[in-house]
Formats: C-alpha cells, structure tokens, sequence
C-alpha cells in the first residue's frame, strides 16, 4: 500500500464537520476518503471519468450512502450544496482559481485536501509546479483555517513505484530512477488541509 488511506480519512474526519450536509464532493473518481462514517446528507460525486464514477456509486451505495453522480467538468456544475470538497484534485485542475470561484457560487464552505509544495512526493510525481499554483492561488482567496500533515508513500520496489507515478509522464519517471535497484522505498508526502 503507497500511503496510509485511514489516517487520510481520520484526518479529514477531525478537520471537518460533514454531518448532515450536502457535499459536492470533486475528485470523486479516484481513491475515497470521504466515507458513509461522515453521515453526509447527500454526497455529490463529480469527476470527467464517468466510469470511474459509476464504480463508487456502485462501492457507496453498498455502503448505503446516499450519493448522486455528475459525469462533468467542476467548472460546468451547477447543483448546490452545503460545501464543496476537493479531494487531492485542486492543483489537477486547469485552472484552480476558476475552480475556487466556481465553488464559492455553489456552497458556502470550500475544503480542499491536497498535497503541499514542499513535499518530496510531489517532486518525484513531478507535480510541484501546479501545487505551488493551487496553493498560491488557496492563499489569495483566504484560508480560515489549515492544517498540515506528514505520512510516507511506501513501495516494496521499483516497478511498484513506477506503477503509481508511469501516468505523471517521462520527468517522474526519470526522476523515479534513482530507485531502480531499491527495495522497501518510503518517500515522505507532505499534504494539508484548507477552508475556504
């Protein structure tokens, strides 16, 4: 396993209250932190995969999760909800700052849980451009609140590493190779959470 998938869960869990909201919940395509344990109203699923998308509705709903799905891009979205909730997606985004706008129009609490500039994964990942973007960007439109954490990414080897970060294009590959004969790799991840 790459990173600690309950110690993601249980920190969202004690940064933010979701309990009987409605949550449009962006980035839902990829791994879920965002359980049935948060009692959520109603969860929003929105992601451009829409298959992705119909693997958690099947994976929620067997949860007894009540959850919609829209198969879109954020920026085209426009259901409302209590917050808007960006899952390790925001510096994905083509553009952040449209992207936050957009949420301030749609609910008037935005969380994003995402990694930090400084991490070490996100240089492997080569990702720490548009996450010094997003954060640059997080900070103009005011954070009220934030916290920061440290876990590792752990790979048993090489081509397990590779697996995870062959989608991040030839400069994380290349800079993955330092590890080519490695075993048992850790490499720290720094990541925080926001309000907005």
């Amino acid at each position: 396993m790459a990173a600690d998938y309950g110690l993601l869960t249980e920190n969202l869990r004690r940064f933010y209250d979701f309990t009987d909201k409605v949550v449009l919940y962006v980035g839902a395509g990829g791994r879920q932190l965002l359980d049935s344990s948060f009692k959520t109203t109603k969860l929003i699923a929105i992601d451009q995969n829409a298959e992705l998308l119909q693997e958690l509705r099947a994976n929620v709903d067997a949860k007894g999760m009540n959850v919609d799905v829209v198969a879109s891009r954020f920026e085209d979205v426009r259901v409302r909800g209590d917050v808007v909730y960006f899952e390790f997606c925001l510096h994905e985004m083509e553009n952040p700052e449209k992207a936050l706008q957009q949420a301030q129009t749609l609910a008037p609490d935005t969380v994003v849980y995402d990694h930090l500039p400084d991490s070490e994964w996100i240089f492997y990942g080569a990702e720490e451009d548009k996450v010094r973007l997003s954060a640059a960007v997080m900070e103009r439109f005011g954070i009220r609140r934030r916290e920061e954490f440290c876990t590792d990414q752990r790979f048993q080897n090489h081509a397990e590493l590779l697996a995870k970060v062959s989608g991040q294009g030839p400069v994380a590959i290349e800079r993955i190779q330092r590890f080519a004969d490695a075993t048992n790799i850790v490499i720290p991840m720094r990541y925080g959470l926001a309000l907005l």
